[in-house]
């Protein structure tokens, strides 16, 4: 138990957590933040800098001094705008086994079925993205409606959600990835400039910044790749053990003495502290796991000093947000108060209203 506590202190402190000294949301971003759920990001960059609002997150996202783009896993993250590709393009893979593996079960079936390369599918996809983009900006529906005319059948199954065809969901994704494309703050895509993509192995580095010690297999479950991909990747680097797991030789101090956290905060569904690698150690029991890891709908988590204390929900009351927790430990309603006010702003809301479950 010891041991766990250190990890995760690490871990809380590694991921901005510990106290609200990120200068900038770019420097809050450090760790992607995923977007997966409405004001993810934002609330998540709010729990890790001061002064944060509403206005200047979407400000920034215009202007692209914060980059919200889909990354790993071809999920939507905030992030910092010079890890745009280190987070993107250089970890697509470039062997077809190991992209057909990162594409997913449903790219692999089509590849099958209808006998190309994935490599040479998303660079279908990609160049398309790139050519639908090059006339402005467009919303989901738009670019799959300009996918539409530019990309092959075979690429473009049957969607049962959207009654149409479109290209395959982690294709389209992955194609905007290799396209360099972004989101703006009303949610379309827009072409930016990515940069030259860095060594892959780079993403090694900042993965165990944030949550080592760790596994390649970890790497590869956290990245979306191939497990063979990851490894390769991992093996670059020279670590060090630590904890049943490997971490960078530079943060041997961090991880045997790490900060301790103080107080209370409300972070979002999908904030990065809440990723996969640390979800045993947050909540050990495999019940308190299902419930606040759903596939859809998850609900936020209470942290005080570092640890879960509760679960958090909204609901929008006219002008007001309700807050409802679900405490697991004590916790002190001034603190509470006080986050949820914060939540109430970034959320648009002018109050919120705290219910205990």
């Amino acid at each position: 138990m010891i041991e766990a506590d250190r990890v995760l202190a690490f871990r809380l402190a590694r991921s901005g957590l510990v106290t609200r000294t990120a200068r900038g949301l770019a420097e809050a971003a450090a760790c992607p933040a995923s977007d997966f759920q409405r004001d993810s990001a934002l609330l998540a960059l709010g729990a890790r800098a001061e002064d944060v609002s509403r206005e200047a997150y979407f400000r920034a996202v215009d202007s692209g001094e914060l980059v919200v783009a889909h990354i790993v896993r071809g999920a939507i993250h905030a992030l910092a705008p010079g890890d745009l590709a280190l987070y993107g393009r250089a970890l697509i893979a470039r062997d077809d086994a190991e992209l057909a593996a990162q594409l997913g079960r449903q790219v692999k079936r089509l590849a099958a079925e209808h006998g190309f390369a994935p490599t040479a599918a998303l660079e279908e996809v990609a160049a398309a993205t790139q050519d639908a983009l090059a006339g402005g900006p467009l919303d989901k529906n738009a670019l799959h409606e300009a996918l539409r005319r530019r990309v092959r059948p075979e690429l473009m199954p049957w969607c049962q959600g959207c009654q149409s065809h479109h290209v395959a969901p982690m294709l389209w994704r992955f194609g905007t990835v290799q396209a360099g494309a972004r989101l703006d703050a009303e949610r379309r895509y827009t072409l930016t400039e990515p940069g030259s993509a860095p060594d892959p192995a780079a993403a090694v580095r900042p993965y165990l910044r944030f949550y080592g010690p760790a596994t390649a297999a970890g790497f590869a479950e956290w990245a979306g790749l191939a497990k063979p991909h990851a490894q390769r990747l991992w093996d670059e680097l020279e670590l060090a053990e630590a904890d049943g797991g490997w971490i960078l030789p530079e943060d041997t101090a961090a991880v045997e003495s790490p900060p301790a956290a103080h107080g209370v905060r409300l972070i979002p569904p999908g904030d990065p502290y809440l990723q996969k690698p640390n979800r045993a150690l947050l909540a050990p029991e495999a019940e308190l796991r299902k419930r606040l890891f759903r596939p859809v709908a998850s609900p936020g988590a209470v942290l005080r000093d570092g640890r879960l204390a509760g679960l958090w929900r909204t609901k929008a009351k006219g002008r007001k947000v309700e807050i409802t927790v679900e405490a697991l430990a004590g916790l002190p309603r001034a603190d509470l108060d006080d986050e949820a006010q914060r939540i109430a702003h970034l959320r648009g809301a002018a109050e919120a209203v705290v219910v205990l479950a």
